[in-house]
């Protein structure tokens, strides 16, 4: 099951996941978008993909999404957490209702969906969640980097916890990666270091060769592995003012 998967990083996970073979859950909001996708994927690679519609950020759309990875008669053996968002602005220039919807599919969409999928998996003996993050979780970059960082810590110690049951959790830092994720939070090409950008089949590639290997944590890259290690020794003040300018629009007043 992989969620946000019509686009960028779940596109490439479900493409490379059907290519190897597997069976999918596509979950997005867009019904036209999916439907596609599940016809090229089984048209391409033949395998069954089915679609369930959800907005990830309202009660019912992880409800529904509950319900299905608590289905031991057609059971899930990984779970994708992909599906999230950003805000551009800065703190106070966004409104608290987006901050809220971030924080709910971030952060509680991602513990419920988890919770329900690696409690079936456990009760089987195996299976596997990957949640995506963000190497801004280790930098200081308001509601999204927090929430982020939430998801790192949260993964890393719910599989420390699982470690013997045959259930593996991973989170997945990536950093820009040319998506429709970007474009949605209103990030222009040409406001981030051409250098920073990274391939999302590639990035999907590495994640799951991290996976295969165990770890709890994913930084699928050199120069963001670096950046990372980094952040554990430089100064947050100087952090927090380098993360502030990197995609977005100059402070106001």
């Amino acid at each position: 099951m992989i969620t946000g998967t019509t686009a960028g990083i779940g596109a490439a996970f479900a493409g490379r996941l059907a290519a190897d073979g597997h069976n999918l859950v596509l979950v997005a909001r867009d019904e036209k978008r999916l439907r596609e996708q599940a016809a090229d994927l089984h048209d391409r690679h033949g395998v069954e993909a089915d679609v369930l519609v959800a907005d990830l950020s309202e009660d019912d759309g992880i409800a529904a999404v509950e319900a299905r990875l608590k289905d031991r008669t057609h059971p899930v053996d990984l779970l994708v957490n992909n599906a999230g968002f950003g805000n551009r602005a800065r703190y106070l220039e966004v409104p608290i209702a987006d901050e809220l919807r971030m924080l709910k599919l971030h952060c509680e969409a991602v513990l419920r969906l988890t919770s329900a999928g690696a409690g079936t998996m456990r009760d089987r003996g195996r299976g596997g969640v990957i949640n995506v993050a963000s190497v801004a979780a280790f930098f200081p970059r308001g509601t999204y980097g927090a929430s982020k960082a939430w998801v790192v810590q949260f993964t890393q110690g719910a599989a420390k916890d699982l470690a013997r049951s045959g259930v593996r959790l991973m989170a997945l830092c990536p950093g820009f990666v040319r998506t429709e994720f970007h474009a949605r939070a209103g990030i222009k090409d040409t406001s981030v270091p051409s250098w920073m950008w990274l391939d999302p089949d590639r990035l999907v590639t590495a994640a799951l060769k991290d996976f295969a290997r165990g770890k709890s944590l994913s930084i699928p890259d050199p120069r963001y592995k670096a950046m990372s290690s980094l952040a554990k020794l430089a100064p947050r003040s100087a952090l927090s003012s380098i993360s502030s300018k990197v995609g977005r629009p100059p402070a106001k007043g």
